[in-house]
């Protein structure tokens, strides 16, 4: 990876995760219903984030489109005619983010993620999205065994049901010692100040 085609250097890093999508499957409807306020929650967190120069990336599942690139996804997925659009248009990515394109569920598996947030010099990662219970989850759990410290606010992702969305925080909080506390618990001066 070229260092000119890096734009931050930070501890601290945001991952958006799934966030541009469709939600044209079987339970995309009722996952609409809570990933829209989790968007908008999104949405200002990610705002706060670029005042203190904190790297936003976009780790986007690439629905199998192998063809596909991330600009292609983001027009597919704004379009009034998905479900997803609301939540899309709420979070279009900025020109100075970052996106990796991953095959699976976790952001790490068979992706350039490790190595791009090592060149960002993050230790921390905010990580936020789609779904709670699965690909946040995956994520999390291999952010951490790769040493990153984990931070998971619980008002900036979504599942299908409150349940499946608290049962994964909690699961997060036991085995990965995940913070998630709402957003406005996020204090990024503090973050970046800690070592």
């Amino acid at each position: 990876m070229n260092d000119e085609c890096v734009l931050h250097e930070s501890a601290v890093a945001l991952l958006l995760i799934d966030v541009i999508n469709d939600l044209e499957f079987e339970e995309g409807k009722a996952l609409a219903k809570t990933a829209l306020p989790a968007a908008r929650n999104l949405a200002r967190l990610k705002e706060e984030a670029k005042k203190y120069g904190v790297p936003c990336l976009y780790v986007n599942d690439n629905f199998g489109q192998w063809q596909s690139d991330f600009k292609h996804l983001v027009a597919r997925c704004v379009r009034d005619d998905v479900r997803g659009s609301p939540i899309g248009r709420e979070l279009v990515p900025q020109p100075d983010d970052y996106f990796v394109l991953k095959p699976r569920h976790s952001g790490f598996f068979q992706t350039p993620l490790d190595l791009l947030l090592r060149r960002l010099h993050a230790t921390k990662l905010i990580l936020c999205g789609l779904t709670t219970d699965s690909c946040v989850l995956f994520t999390a759990n291999d952010g951490y065994l790769r040493g990153f410290e984990i931070l998971v606010p619980e008002d900036c992702s979504a599942a299908v049901s409150k349940s499946r969305h608290l049962g994964a925080l909690g699961q997060m909080r036991r085995t990965v010692k995940a913070f998630t506390a709402p957003s406005v618990q996020i204090d990024f001066e503090e973050l970046l100040e800690k070592k």
